[in-house]
């Protein structure tokens, strides 16, 4: 169930709370295929199903920025930020990929909020999201992010 977010100040007081789960998304080849058609990378280890088998991995991985490029779905199905009269992505502070995502892996992250402050414009909310794999011993993607709420 979505978290609904009503004002800074509401933020603010969830700072360092575990805001909820996302649901379940299954990482299959078919979407790895679809994401190095969109963004021109065709590493070997992402598509290469037959060699890919013989690497370190046993198999095909997904890119680092398909594992990323999830955060607004899991986000929307965690929290929102319901006030404001827009969101913007403002950026990331840092990303990690301890743990490569293998095709057929099923995802699920948590966020966190870690900042909340004034901005020029309105709002700098930063949250923390960790995603994981379904039986991977380290999470897939940790990720801090920054949204501007524009007053």
């Amino acid at each position: 169930m979505t978290r609904i977010i009503a004002s800074a100040d509401e933020a603010r007081a969830l700072i360092g709370e575990p805001l909820g789960v996302s649901e379940a998304i299954l990482v299959d080849q078919t979407r790895i295929d679809d994401f190095a058609d969109a963004t021109d990378d065709h590493q070997w280890i992402h598509i290469d199903t037959e060699k890919a088998r013989s690497s370190a991995f046993g198999g095909t991985i997904a890119h680092g920025y398909l594992t990323l490029s999830l955060l607004p779905r899991f986000a929307s199905q965690i929290y929102r930020l319901d006030f404001g009269a827009a969101r913007l992505n403002y950026g990331s502070n840092k990303v990690r990929y301890p743990t490569p995502v293998r095709s057929g892996s099923v995802l699920r992250a948590t966020a966190t909020l870690i900042d909340v402050r004034p901005a020029p414009q309105g709002t700098f909310v930063t949250a923390r999201y960790t995603i994981t794999a379904d039986g991977a011993p380290k999470p897939a993607c940790v990720a801090e992010t920054i949204t501007l709420v524009i007053a």
